[in-house]
């Protein structure tokens, strides 16, 4: 029968009720697309009037009340437009249009398509159709590379099915069963074209407001992050039982770093950029970030098994469905609550351990992209300072040679703002490299100043440890100095400097409005002495201000001049507190005839010596430039858009809801 599609005649001309023989017989999807495939440009023209004859008898085939016919049509309509597509890759959008429906049919061809989808996805019929419904509209957008060049999809927009997808997210049957598959659909949906004309997507995903669709969606992404973090774990420790633990506790841990390589091949990166399109787009989303429900180990939770294929990669399918299905969970005192972003919190720790190639890069970039909104927004840094809203957070941790692996169960109760700072000050901690991260390092460093800039306008004493952070980022200055010439030849150094000694200049000139107690402005000023040179120590501040000018110096292009001379000058209160103090350090030390001081006897001369220091205000420190994705970002996003959209169509194969399961479904129901 398809050949006869392929042959000049209308195949319907000696047998009227071909199309309706045609959709009650199984669908041969690789015989059809390789037909479609196989066929060259004149070929085409010839045949075009049956393959627009069979896109229409398709879409008239979903109106049926034949489920058989239903089912075949949508699958015959994905072998369309795979087919067309793969042949003609090279073609404008304008001629497969026209090969597929016809141009001048195209708009009704579509929007009787869109319809029916539409009607198949918010009617009361089979989830197994529904699936396919959604499995034919994920097929339809990833059909090419760049999703911004699919002129299809000019018709998704005009006919939209955005409230379909809203109704199978607030819905907690239909969520479980294809909520994974709807917010993967709208992500990529909403980045068609996005900066270049009004996507209604975008426009109607940030007026969202209704309370049980915007929990279904962040649900939905809970529940995939979450499953990405348990299938992690379950590999770590795998790797860490057995011959390979005795291996490497004999050898040494020279082989930590390449065991977790393995652990983090594959992130999900759709998920993720749903969770960012829904931060960045809509500010009811934020509320979702904070719902709280009990931690509950999925894989205690019996499950439905689902048909997935052996070399699954880690993190790409969906959560178990009875996960999803499960809206209320039974409330255990015992039990951890739990809330999406301490998932997602989670995520990153894992994501973000290494960056050595491209794709993982990229996860921890839209990561940090993801913490840059949440950091901005007022109602989001009010729950993440909130003290009665503590949590243990046990974020991943880095195996390194230097520092043993931490022990997860003694980790306090604290406000979230806690754990966020954790993982940047891990990020700084573990990152500092000769392929350095520059941008990864430039973000981290920027979340951390707009969580300042809210403690200090807030007035808000947060109880942290915050001698890790200032211990982090002086060890990153040092890790700047000692490189400087290797990092040079790639970044702007000074950029990432003048942010870093400008989150001292924030604790030094706004410390009192936030820091927890006055020995907390005590250790601060005792970290930036004990750096400089005179105590035994290493070099830090006192090297910058040597080596900045040698550096200006040596430049013969003159280009690092000016931000250098930025770091010089916001230099100037460090440069004060170590001029003032460690005279005062070697009095003491020389009268009470001491070789080495104590901690305490420092932060002693310290505290009896604030009266006669002098410092200079500074304007600016608590003022930061709001994140914009247009255009700074713009580039980043469309790759990333790209790479998902190639797995997606790769991910999404039509034999995931099996032929025969289906026709045997329906033949029952027939």
């Amino acid at each position: 029968m398809y050949d006869e599609i392929f042959a000049k005649e209308d195949p319907a001309k000696n047998n009227p009720r071909f199309w309706d023989e045609l959709f009650l017989m199984k669908v041969n999807l690789e015989y059809l697309e390789s037909k479609l495939e196989s066929v060259d440009g004149e070929e085409v023209q010839r045949i075009q009037d049956n393959i627009n004859s069979l896109f229409h008898h398709c879409v008239q085939a979903l109106g049926e009340e034949h489920q058989i016919k239903v089912v075949n049509a949508l699958q015959t309509l994905c072998a369309l437009f795979r087919g067309v597509h793969q042949k003609n890759k090279s073609t404008s959008g304008f001629d497969i249009i026209n090969m597929l429906m016809g141009f001048d049919k195209a708009e009704q061809r579509m929007k009787d398509l869109m319809e029916r989808l539409d009607s198949l996805l918010c009617g009361d019929g089979s989830e197994s159709l529904k699936s396919l419904c959604l499995k034919l509209l994920l097929c339809l957008v990833t059909v090419t590379d760049n999703i911004s060049q699919n002129t299809i999809l000019e018709y998704v927009m005009i006919n939209s099915i955005f409230e379909a997808i809203l109704q199978i997210l607030s819905d907690v049957s239909s969520r479980g069963q294809h909520g994974y598959d709807a917010v993967v659909l709208l992500a990529l949906l909403v980045n068609y074209r996005k900066y270049e004309s009004v996507n209604p997507y975008i426009v109607k995903l940030s007026i969202v407001d209704d309370e049980p669709t915007l929990d279904g969606m962040g649900m939905v992404v809970h529940q995939a992050l979450t499953e990405y973090n348990r299938q992690y774990k379950d590999k770590e420790e795998e790797n860490q039982g057995g011959f390979f633990s005795t291996l490497t506790s004999m050898v040494g841990s020279m082989f930590i770093a390449d065991a977790d390589e393995k652990l983090s091949v594959q992130t999900n990166e759709a998920i993720l950029l749903a969770l960012y399109e829904a931060v960045h787009l809509n500010r009811n989303f934020i509320t979702v970030l904070a719902q709280s429900h009990p931690e509950i180990d999925i894989a205690t939770t019996p499950t439905t098994p689902t048909p997935t294929t052996p070399t699954t990669p880690l993190g790409t399918t969906p959560p178990s469905l009875d996960m999803m299905n499960n809206p209320e969970l039974p409330l255990d005192p015992n039990l951890q609550t739990s809330n999406l972003l301490i998932t997602f919190l989670k995520y990153a720790s894992i994501v973000m351990q290494d960056t050595k190639d491209e794709h993982r890069l990229n996860s921890a970039r839209l990561c940090l992209i993801i913490l840059t909104c949440i950091a901005e927004d007022q109602y989001a840094d009010a729950f993440l300072h909130d003290d009665n809203m503590n949590f243990r957070v046990n974020l991943h941790r880095m195996p390194m040679r230097h520092r043993k692996k931490a022990v997860d169960k003694n980790i306090p109760s604290r406000p979230l703002v806690c754990a966020v700072l954790d993982l940047m000050v891990e990020f700084i901690v573990t990152h500092m490299m000769k392929d350095f991260p520059m941008d990864l390092y430039l973000r981290c460093v920027q979340i951390i100043h707009k969580l300042l800039c809210y403690q200090k306008k807030c007035r808000i004493r947060l109880h942290y440890t915050w001698r890790e952070l200032w211990s982090a980022l002086i060890n990153l200055l040092k890790f700047l100095l000692s490189n400087e010439t290797t990092l040079l030849a790639k970044h702007n150094i000074f950029h990432l400097a003048l942010l870093v000694v400008n989150l001292f200049n924030m604790f030094i000139t706004y410390g009192d409005t936030f820091l927890p107690t006055s020995n907390s402005y005590d250790e601060l000023y005792y970290e930036i002495v004990r750096n400089a040179p005179g105590l035994r120590q290493p070099l830090l501040y006192g090297s910058v201000i040597l080596c900045l000018p040698v550096l200006r110096v040596s430049t013969n292009t003159g280009q690092w001049k000016e931000p250098a001379s930025k770091v010089t000058h916001a230099l100037v209160n460090v440069r004060a507190i170590i001029n003032h103090f460690n005279p005062k350090i070697e009095s003491y030390a020389a009268v009470n005839h001491i070789s080495q001081l104590s901690e305490e006897q420092v932060l002693e001369v310290v505290r009896s010596n604030y009266d006669t220091l002098t410092l200079k205000l500074q304007d600016g420190l608590d003022q930061f430039e709001r994140y914009s994705e247009q255009p700074k970002e713009a580039a980043f996003f469309k790759e990333l858009v790209r790479s998902i959209s190639l797995n997606v169509r790769k991910n999404v194969s039509l034999n995931t809801l099996s032929q025969d399961v289906l026709l045997k479904e329906f033949s029952t129901i027939s």
